[in-house]
């Protein structure tokens, strides 16, 4: 009996594990609605607040299920944990291939003489445009920019030299600037004058760009296209959390089969026993 009560141990001691991972990110959820509350949320906080509920919640419940599975030798339980578990590795293996395929167009194009890329919102796919075209999202997004000063963290004084050749994140080559066909005469990282004669270029971005620092390029098509193209970078580093998750996943799902099995051995010996 050594072997299955180690196994139900080290399936209670990985749910334990969750069931605070779960408990730190609905606090965090919680935290942010209380500042929503108070008024002295930003946008970011808002909208990382409902997914932090929901996924903190869903964590909680299905690894108190298979605590109380694994150390009550509650069958029933134990099968509503893999029920639940199955469906969450499923989830998992779609959005992958669902985030993979609508991240998988676009990409910067190089400017000569700068260090940086440029992004055009036309090169990702039409499932990203809808959603950074929707003026509600949109709104939110700005928002978050506006208030995390990624902008602001480029104004150093330096020489335009300097500038143009700093390799600008994608979100500051769209958002803290305008683009280069534009013409702009160069003041500052986020001050730049128009020319006094009529534009060559037929980029609208170069009429929506303001020398407001509360404006610059926030509406411009280059900053959702920069937007997107953070988004891409980031999934490159997402995917190879993405796939560790799926691999734990299937480890604690297998546990689980193990933990089941030994409730029923244990059942069965009982009963065997005439107890």
């Amino acid at each position: 009996m050594a072997r299955p009560r180690c196994s139900n141990a080290v399936f209670a001691s990985f749910n334990i594990l969750t069931l605070l991972l779960g408990a730190a990110v609905l606090a965090g959820g919680i935290y942010a609605g209380t500042l929503h509350h108070r008024g002295i949320a930003t946008d970011c906080e808002r909208i990382l607040r409902t997914p932090a509920l929901i996924l903190g919640a869903a964590i909680m419940v299905v690894s108190a299920a298979g605590i109380v599975g694994a150390c009550c030798r509650a069958s029933l339980l134990l099968w509503l944990y893999l029920f639940l578990a199955a469906l969450l590795i499923l989830a998992v293996l779609c959005f992958a291939v669902f985030a993979l395929a609508v991240t998988n167009a676009g990409a910067g194009q190089a400017v000569s003489g700068r260090g940086f890329k440029e992004y055009r919102l036309g090169d990702y796919s039409s499932w990203l445009r809808r959603r950074v075209e929707d003026g509600r999202t949109w709104g939110r997004i700005r928002s978050c920019l506006a208030e995390s000063g990624v902008c602001r963290s480029l104004q150093s004084n330096r020489t335009f030299d300097e500038f143009v050749n700093d390799n600008l994140s994608p979100v500051q080559s769209g958002c803290c600037k305008p683009p280069t066909e534009c013409n702009f005469a160069y003041l500052n990282e986020t001050y730049w004058t128009k020319p006094s004669g009529p534009s060559n270029s037929s980029n609208p971005d170069c009429n929506t760009w303001s020398n407001d620092q509360s404006e610059l390029c926030y509406s411009c098509q280059s900053c959702k296209a920069g937007v997107l193209g953070n988004l891409k970078n980031s999934w490159k580093k997402i995917a190879i959390i993405n796939a560790a998750f799926i691999v734990l996943l299937i480890v604690v799902y297998s546990l689980g089969c193990c933990v089941l099995r030994n409730n029923r051995r244990h059942k069965y010996t009982l009963v065997g026993n005439g107890k």
